[in-house]
C-alpha cells in the first residue's frame, strides 16, 4: 500500500467528472468497471461501443443468476449444496462501424483522439474518438450512454458518426448478442466463477425494425427478455436499413454516404425484463411496451429525465470539499456508484460489486447493511428501504436456515443472490453470525432516519424479532453472570470461530434492544409473530449483561476473548516476502492463531456501538490494533478513518479516507477489473461524514463533532432526516447547520468535552465554534508495508 498506486495519473481530478484521455488497452477492464452504468436493476460495464477490444464484457440484471453445485471433498451437515452466480446477459451496447469497408477497431489504424467522460452530475457516459483507418480515412465518433433511473428497464445510447476531411461510406451495425464469449477469470477466489453459455433461447422475433430475444437459464430456470429499436437520422434520409435475427443474435444495419459536414446519428433504445414466474409472452410484451414508451419520448427527453433525477439525488447527498481535488472527485465518484447500485433495485439485493462486474459471483454480503445502507438511509431513503424489504422477503429462507442449524429465529446467509446461503467456507460464512445483527441494525437505523411507521411495523419488526431469537439461541448465561456468544467469526476473518467477539456481542445487544422497542410499539403485530411475554425480558437481560472481553494487562478491549494472548504475526517477514494479501499466500490455520487483523473489527464496534466505550478506550484501541491491522479487506480503511478522526489523528484519518475513496480509481487492490468495491466507495462518505463531520445517528437526536484535517478549508454535506434536508458546513473553526423543510431538527454539536443541544429551525441557520480533538496517544504505526497510501 506504499508507493504509487496503479493508474494514479490516468484520471485527472475534476469535481464532477471522471475523464480518461487516450486508451491504455492493458487497463481496459479497470476502465470498464469505472465507467459502468447502472440503476440497480440493469448494469452495463463501460465497454467500448464496438465491443472489441475489451477487458471483460458485461451486462447484468439484478438477481438474474445461474445455480451451480458446490463440491466438497467431504460432506458435512448443514453445508450449502449449490451456489449462485450472476450472469452476463444479452449485450445491447454493441454498435460496430465500418468506414469504407474497414471495421473500426482501435487495435488497427491510428487513434488520433480518444476521450471518455463519466459525468457524475447527469449520469451519462460520453466518448469522443477520431480514428484513422489503415487506409488513411479519418472518422469522428461521438457517443453517449445512460441507464435510466426514471425508466427502470432502459439502456439508451446516442451514436453519431461524421467524416473529418473527405466523404465516407459508413455502415453501422447495432446488435443484441446473448451468450457472448468472456475471458477466463483469475484463480483469485474473489473473482466470479465462469459460467459459459448459460442462456437457452426460447423466442426470437423481429418486425418493424424492432428485435426481441428471450432466453432462459439452464439450471435456475429464470427467463429474461431484451428488445432493441432505433431512431435514425441520415442526410436526406438516404440510407439502407436491414434487420436480421437468430436465436442468440439480432442486428440492425444502417448504411449511408456522408459528405464532410454531414452525419449519421443512431439513437438506440434497449429494454430488459426478467422473471422467475411470468410467461414468455408477458416478458416479451413488457420489454416491447418499455421500448415503445422510450421511442416515443426520444433521446432528449430520456436524457433530461436522467439529469433531473440525479439533480434530486445530489441535492440531498452531495459532499463539497474545499481541499484535495482528488478526494473531492473520489468521494463524489463513490456517492454516484453507491446510488447507482441501489436506485431502482426495488426489493432486490445490492451486490458487493453492484452491477459493475462479476466479482464475488454477484453476491450480496453484510457490506450492504453496514457500509452502503448508512449512506442510503441518510441520502436516498427509498432505495435503502427497498434493500431492506428484499431482506425481509427472504425471511422464510432465513428461518429455514436457522432450523437447519438447530437454532431459533432466522439465520441470514453470509453471501447470496436470491436468499439461500452460498458460502462453502464455514468459518468465514455460516459462523459469521454478525450479519444478522447488521441487518437488524440497518432496519432500526432506517426507522430512525425516516420515521416510517409502516416500515417499522411491517419490515423492521419481523426482522428484529427473528434475529433477536437467534441471539438467545446462540448465546448462554455463563458462571460470571454474563451473556456469552461463542464459536463465531467477527468482521475480521483472520480470527475465525472466536469466543465473545466484541463487535458481534455489542451488535447483538443493539439488536435485542431494538427488538424490545419495536415489540412494545407494535404489540398487536408482535402477538402475530408469537412473541411471548417472557421473550422481551430474556432479550433485555442478555443485552444488559453482554460480555465485553477486556485485557487489564494491556488496558485494552479485546477483539475477542483471548485475542491478545495469541502470538503476534511476523509482519516484517510478510512484508519482506511480499505475502499480502495474506489469505492468498499463507494458511488460514496460521492466521487464526495469531494476532493479525484482516480488517477493522473492534474499531468497527467502537464506531457503531461507540456509547459502550470511553474516549480513553477508543484511543488505546487505535494505538493497539493499528500495528496489527493489514487491511487485506476493502472494508477496513473507512472505519479506521472514522476512529482515527475521533481520537484526534486527523492526518491519518485523511490518509485512510483517501485509500477508501480512491480504491478503484487507483486500483489499489488490483482487482477493480472484476467490478467496483461499492462498500468502500460508500465508506468514503462514512469516513467524511462520520469522521470529519463526527455524525452519529443514535438516541433521540443527531450528533455532530466537526473537525477538519490539515489543509482542508471547508467541508459541506447534506443528509435527509425524516423528510427534511439538513446541511452541515464546517470551516476553520465554525460549523453551521441549516434546515430546508418545514420541521425543526434537534441536534447536538460537540466540541471536545462541550456539548450544545440545539434546535435548528427551517430557514434559520445555527452556527457554533468547534475545536479539534487532542490526541491522547502518539500517532500509531501500521505493519511494515501496510501504511495507507494516502494521496
Amino acid at each position: 500500500m506504499t508507493g504509487t498506486p496503479v493508474g494514479a495519473e490516468r484520471f485527472p481530478p475534476h469535481p464532477w467528472k471522471i475523464r480518461e484521455v487516450g486508451l491504455d488497452q492493458a487497463m481496459l477492464a479497470q476502465s470498464e468497471s469505472l465507467f459502468a452504468l447502472s440503476n440497480g436493476h440493469i448494469g452495463v460495464r463501460g465497454n467500448l461501443d464496438e465491443g472489441d477490444p475489451n477487458g471483460l464484457p458485461g451486462t447484468y440484471l439484478n438477481s438474474f443468476y445461474e445455480t451451480r453445485p458446490l463440491p466438497y471433498a467431504e460432506a458435512g451437515y448443514g453445508y450449502p449444496e449449490s451456489g449462485q452466480s450472476v450472469l452476463n446477459v444479452t449485450n445491447g451496447k454493441l454498435i460496430r462501424l465500418l468506414v469504407d469497408d474497414e471495421p473500426l477497431d482501435l487495435r488497427y489504424g491510428q487513434v488520433l483522439e480518444h476521450e471518455r467522460v463519466l459525468d457524475l452530475r447527469t449520469g451519462r457516459l460520453s466518448r469522443d474518438l477520431v480514428w484513422q483507418s489503415p487506409a488513411g480515412t479519418k472518422v469522428r465518433l461521438h457517443t453517449e450512454r445512460l441507464v435510466s433511473l426514471r425508466r427502470r428497464s432502459l439502456l439508451a445510447i446516442r451514436y453519431r458518426v461524421e467524416p473529418v476531411d473527405v466523404s465516407l461510406r459508413v455502415v453501422a451495425q447495432s446488435e443484441l448478442v446473448a451468450n457472448e464469449a468472456t475471458p477466463t477469470q483469475s484463480g483469485d477466489p474473489r473473482v466470479a466463477a465462469a459460467i459459459d453459455h448459460a442462456l437457452e433461447s426460447v423466442l426470437y422475433d423481429a418486425h418493424d425494425e424492432r428485435a426481441t430475444l428471450v432466453h432462459r437459464t439452464r439450471s435456475s430456470r429464470l427467463t429474461m427478455a431484451a428488445a432493441m429499436s432505433h431512431h435514425v437520422e441520415a442526410p436526406d434520409d438516404r440510407c439502407t436499413r436491414e434487420l436480421a435475427i437468430e436465436a442468440d443474435w439480432a442486428r440492425m444495419t444502417v448504411s449511408t454516404d456522408l459528405a464532410v459536414g454531414q452525419r449519421l446519428q443512431l439513437d438506440k433504445f434497449v429494454t430488459y425484463g426478467w422473471s422467475s414466474q411470468r410467461s414468455v409472452p408477458a416478458l416479451r410484451d413488457q420489454v416491447s411496451a418499455g421500448l415503445t414508451s422510450s421511442l416515443d419520448a426520444g433521446w432528449e427527453t430520456v436524457s433530461d429525465e436522467q439529469a433531473a433525477d440525479f439533480a434530486h439525488f445530489w441535492a440531498g447527498a452531495d459532499v463539497e470539499i474545499d481541499g484535495p481535488a482528488e478526494i473531492q472527485q473520489a468521494v463524489r465518484f463513490g456517492l454516484f456508484h453507491s446510488y447507482q447500485a441501489a436506485a431502482r433495485a426495488e426489493q432486490r439485493a445490492i451486490p458487493a460489486k453492484g452491477l459493475t462486474g462479476p466479482g464475488y459471483d454477484g453476491h450480496a454480503f453484510w457490506d450492504t447493511e453496514m457500509f452502503v445502507l448508512p449512506l442510503l438511509s441518510a441520502t436516498a431513503p427509498e432505495a435503502a428501504g427497498d434493500a431492506l424489504r428484499w431482506r425481509a422477503s427472504t425471511l422464510d429462507l432465513a428461518r429455514e436456515r436457522a432450523e437447519t442449524l438447530r437454532l431459533a429465529g432466522a439465520a441470514f446467509p453470509w453471501r447470496t443472490i436470491r436468499g439461500q446461503e452460498c458460502s462453502a467456507y464455514w468459518p468465514a460464512g455460516t459462523a459469521a453470525f454478525h450479519v444478522n445483527a447488521d441487518i437488524a441494525a440497518a432496519a432500526a437505523r432506517h426507522v430512525w432516519w425516516t420515521g416510517d411507521d409502516a416500515f417499522s411495523r411491517d419490515v423492521a419488526l419481523p426482522l428484529l424479532v427473528e434475529t433477536a431469537r437467534l441471539w438467545i439461541a446462540l448465546g448462554y448465561r455463563g458462571d460470571d453472570d454474563e451473556f456469552h456468544i461463542d464459536g463465531v467469526t467477527g468482521p475480521d476473518e483472520y480470527s475465525a470461530m472466536a469466543y465473545d467477539n466484541t463487535y458481534t456481542n455489542l451488535m447483538a445487544a443493539q439488536n435485542l434492544r431494538s427488538a424490545i422497542e419495536h415489540v412494545e410499539r407494535w404489540s398487536a403485530d408482535a402477538e402475530r409473530l408469537h412473541v411471548g411475554p417472557d421473550e422481551p425480558a430474556a432479550w433485555a437481560w442478555a443485552a444488559d449483561h453482554i460480555s465485553m472481553p477486556y485485557s487489564s494487562t494491556h488496558q485494552v478491549h479485546e477483539q475477542s476473548r483471548g485475542f491478545v494472548s495469541h502470538e503476534v504475526w511476523d509482519f516484517a517477514k510478510s512484508a519482506e516476502q511480499d505475502e499480502y494479501p495474506l489469505l492468498l499466500n499463507v494458511p488460514y490455520f496460521d492466521l487464526y492463531r495469531s494476532q493479525v487483523v484482516k480488517q477493522a473489527d473492534l474499531l468497527l464496534a467502537m464506531h457503531w456501538a461507540g456509547e459502550a466505550f470511553t474516549p480513553q478506550d477508543k484511543a488505546r484501541a487505535v494505538a493497539y490494533y493499528e500495528p496489527l491491522t493489514v487491511r487485506d479487506s476493502s472494508l477496513s480503511a473507512c472505519t479506521q478513518a472514522v476512529l482515527a478522526a475521533e481520537v484526534g489523528h486527523l492526518q491519518l484519518a485523511e490518509d485512510y479516507l483517501a485509500e477508501a475513496a480512491l480504491m478503484d480509481l487507483r486500483d489499489t487492490e488490483h482487482n477493480s477489473r472484476d467490478g467496483l468495491h461499492i462498500a468502500s466507495l460508500a465508506g468514503a462518505w462514512i469516513a467524511v461524514v462520520g469522521g470529519f463531520g463526527g455524525m452519529r445517528d443514535r438516541g433521540d437526536r443527531i450528533v455532530f463533532r466537526p473537525q477538519l484535517p490539515p489543509g482542508w478549508r471547508r467541508l459541506r454535506f447534506c443528509v435527509r432526516l425524516r423528510g427534511q434536508r439538513l446541511a452541515v458546513a464546517i470551516t476553520a473553526d465554525k460549523a453551521t447547520y441549516t434546515v430546508d423543510g418545514d420541521v425543526p431538527i434537534e441536534i447536538a454539536h460537540c466540541s471536545r468535552d462541550k456539548v450544545d443541544e440545539l434546535v435548528v429551525k427551517p430557514g434559520k441557520p445555527v452556527t457554533r465554534r468547534w475545536a479539534a480533538v487532542q490526541p491522547m496517544t502518539p500517532q500509531p504505526r501500521q505493519p511494515p508495508a501496510r501504511s495507507p497510501f494516502g494521496r
